[in-house]
């Protein structure tokens, strides 16, 4: 977790509300241990204050969670308990990710938005605003600004003409600020092969005020005494206490995550928002995006070549087997309804459409036109045995009902654990498992439900049922026999009766 406190505050009160975030957290019996890190971490790399915490938590094996509790679940818990701590702000990550993440976008988050420009306050409050309006949009959570607003600063500005009156020197001033305030080393002192730097500073007491730093002597060349006051202005005021670059400008982040939404709908709503609800100068300002999104655009660029291809290179093959056009359009127009069961099983499970989901409707797309070429191959071969056309469609559904199920069973108890995982690595399998195994479930119902109908339709019970792949089956009839138009009646009557 990555977790931001109010700006500003002391190393103890950053100890006090570290050991209130460790107590809350312990509580949950699923969590087995919590590690808080406050301000910057050792080798430097994060400028991070004791207002900022990074902090671990482990979890037990999910084998030992109650019955259905998932990690989300787990996380939303979390959630609402942090919310009841007044100065948390808490946003929700993986360590590997994280990482990752801060690489990509600059911020521990799956999504940032950057605002350009040289006015600090003015890109202060279009990050405020862009915070604001994004807390209207349905899937934005762990909103905040990466940077920390104005401190409290003190500032020493020198006169360099009354330097020169006193006949001292500017070094004479900085020697005195360094000493009293930050510490000098006077000394080194050995033990052994070690080496420690002996620090000379003034008592705090003597420096803890503006007014008592501005009573500081310095020595002048005379030996007389010179307040600092004299020579220098001390004064507190509000200035930035991060400073953050890219490409030579200055900017702040509005980092945020997405839950229970999918990432290209967010990010239309979210532009459209940021638009409608933030007034800034464009000629000086600049708004970038950056994030998951990015890698996921890419995803998306190769998909758009590679499905296309796919689909172009299955047509080309079903041509070259059955030597017919119609019929090769007949088995491709079979994706629609592999699509319609896939994308019917994302939004039952409540999942989005993502790059492991896509993935998935390719392979479901090739199992579902296999089925396809059974079907209508068993037909033709059928009708070139002398079977006329309504018996060759009923015996050919009948015979291959068999081997497209077990087809489909097959492959669907194979990814049915894929689906309902909530181990590592399950986040990218469980999409594309679930649309492939709950497609093929839904194509497996509808044969069913086929066969039943015709059987049925045997006794004479008619139903004016007319769904997705009884138009389908309409559309074989015509594609399998050049038969003469007073036939059809004939395919009308069976479709409408099937």
């Amino acid at each position: 977790m990555q977790v931001n406190l109010p700006p500003g505050i002391s190393v103890e009160k950053s100890r006090e509300m570290s050991d209130t975030l460790r107590s809350r957290t312990m509580k949950y019996p699923e969590v087995t241990y919590i590690m808080v890190q406050a301000g910057r971490n050792d080798d430097g790399t994060d400028p991070f204050t004791p207002s900022h915490f990074e902090v671990s938590i482990g979890i037990k094996p999910y084998d030992e969670w109650p019955n259905g509790k998932t990690k989300q679940d787990l996380i939303h818990e979390l959630e609402e308990e942090y919310k009841t701590l007044p100065g948390f702000r808490v946003g929700f990550s993986q360590p590997m990710i994280d990482g990752v993440m801060d690489k990509i976008a600059g911020a521990h988050s799956e999504l940032v938005v950057k605002v350009y420009g040289e006015d600090f306050r003015e890109t202060r409050r279009i990050a405020e605003e862009i915070t604001r309006a994004l807390g209207t949009v349905k899937g934005a959570v762990d909103l905040d600004i990466d940077q920390e607003p104005p401190l409290p600063q003190l500032q020493i500005i020198m006169n360099r003409d009354a330097i020169a009156r006193y006949g001292l020197n500017v070094s004479d001033v900085a020697d005195l600020i360094e000493v009293a305030i930050g510490g000098k080393a006077i000394a080194q002192l050995y033990q052994g092969d070690r080496q420690y730097d002996i620090t000379c500073k003034y008592k705090e007491e003597m420096r803890d005020t503006p007014e008592k730093i501005a009573g500081l002597m310095l020595t002048s060349s005379t030996g007389a005494k010179i307040p600092l006051s004299q020579v220098a202005e001390v004064k507190l005021s509000v200035g930035e206490s991060t400073i953050t670059r890219e490409m030579n400008r200055r900017h702040l982040t509005v980092k945020l995550n997405l839950r229970g939404r999918d990432l290209a709908s967010f990010l239309k709503e979210a532009q459209n928002v940021i638009d409608a609800k933030v007034d800034y100068d464009k000629s000086k300002y600049t708004v970038k995006w950056g994030g998951a999104f990015e890698n996921q655009n890419r995803a998306y660029t190769r998909l758009s070549v590679i499905l296309p291809l796919t689909l172009m290179c299955m047509f080309i093959l079903l041509y070259a087997t059955f030597g017919k056009f119609r019929q090769a359009g007949l088995v491709l127009s079979i994706v629609p309804l592999a699509l319609f069961g896939g994308m019917l099983a994302l939004n039952v499970r409540g999942m989005t459409l993502n790059v492991s989901s896509a993935v998935g409707f390719i392979a479901m797309f090739g199992l579902s036109i296999q089925n396809g070429i059974i079907m209508v191959s068993q037909i033709n071969n059928l009708r070139n045995g002398g079977m006329e056309l309504r018996k060759s469609v009923i015996e050919g559904a009948r015979q291959r009902f068999r081997p497209i199920l077990m087809t489909s069973v097959t492959t669907v108890l194979g990814l049915f654990p894929a689906s309902l995982a909530t181990g590592i690595g399950s986040d990218v399998q469980r999409p594309l498992a679930t649309v492939i195994v709950y497609g093929l479930m839904f194509s497996a119902l509808r044969s069913a439900g086929s066969v039943w109908r015709k059987r049925m339709m045997r006794r004479n019970i008619h139903f004016n049922i007319l769904l997705l792949l009884l138009l389908v089956e309409a559309i074989s009839v015509h594609a399998v026999a050049q038969i003469p138009d007073r036939t059809l009646s004939i395919r009308v009557s069976l479709s409408m009766s099937i």
